[in-house]
Formats: C-alpha cells, structure tokens, sequence
C-alpha cells in the first residue's frame, strides 16, 4: 500500500517537474513536419523531441497510447508519463519555448484555452481540406485510410504486427 501511495504522489503534476517533452507528430503531414522543424528551432527551457506519430519507436516507448488517435491530433508526452492531447498539447508546448512561455500563460486561463482551442480546430480542418496537395505526399488518417495521390484512397485496417493496434 505504501509503495502505491509513494508512486501516486509521484505522478501528481503539482509535485513532479516536467523536464521534457516528446511531441508525437504526422510525418506525412507537411503541415506537422513544418511545426516540428520551427519548434526545433525555438530556444527552449524544457528539451523538446520529436517523434513520428505511430511509428515503431513511438509504439515501443509508449505502448499506453492510442496510436492511430496520435495520427489525428498532436499528442505531447512529458518526461514524468503526462500525456497532452489537443489544445493542452499546444500550450505546453509553447510552455517548453523561452520565447513563448508568456503566451502558454495566457493561453492556459478560460478564455485563453477557447482561442487555443479555436487554433487547433482551424488547422485541422485546413489540414483536412488539404488532402495530399500540401507537398505531393501520402495523406494518412488514424482509421485505416490513407490517400496517395498517385493511387488514390486506400484502406489498410491497423494490426497488431504493424504496430499501430490499441492497447486500451
């Protein structure tokens, strides 16, 4: 009981410090690719890495997640197993940068959280409505289908073997 009581205090977000982050990306996204290679280049006060959403090495280090879900909407993991899905992902990624952590504040009140909201809402149905013309690539969604422009649409249903299935 003691060692259950000592491992939830010390995942309780108050106490524990996040001291990286892992943002889960699309690479076949030119939209995510070009957010990621920024976020790159931002100073930053907590260490960002980036890993391609439902990839191998994300499936291995965080076999907990819904990774057809990470293909659909940007989803941060913090050092310490936080998991950020959405707005709140955004805004504690702009948290990890030195010259956006002003504006995580402000995004993170009520009002602030509608526009983040509001943000990410807009570039996903931008994202959407661009299909593959955002650089020629092969367009996936977390459900199976994928679009190539050469080919068209396809449907591959996740398996296990590929190492996409839930763990939930």
């Amino acid at each position: 009981m003691a060692a259950e009581q000592a491992a939830s205090v010390d995942r309780d977000a108050l106490r524990v410090p996040v001291r990286g982050l892992t943002v889960l990306y699309d690479a076949d996204c030119s939209l995510c690719a070009f957010l990621r290679d920024w976020l790159g280049r931002q100073p930053q006060l907590v260490p960002l890495e980036f890993v391609p959403a439902a990839s191998a090495e994300a499936c291995a280090r965080f076999p907990g997640l819904d990774h057809r879900a990470t293909l659909d909407e940007i989803t941060v993991v913090g050092d310490s197993g936080q998991v950020y899905t959405g707005a709140a992902a955004w805004i504690v990624t702009l948290w990890a940068l030195r010259e956006h952590r002003p504006m995580s504040h402000r995004l993170s009140t009520p009002a602030g959280a509608k526009v983040a909201r509001a943000v990410v809402l807009a570039a996903a149905k931008w994202r959407d409505g661009q299909g593959a013309g955002w650089g020629g690539g092969v367009y996936r969604r977390g459900d199976g289908w994928s679009y190539d422009p050469h080919q068209g649409w396809a449907y591959h249903p996740p398996t296990c073997a590929d190492g996409s299935c839930s763990t939930r």
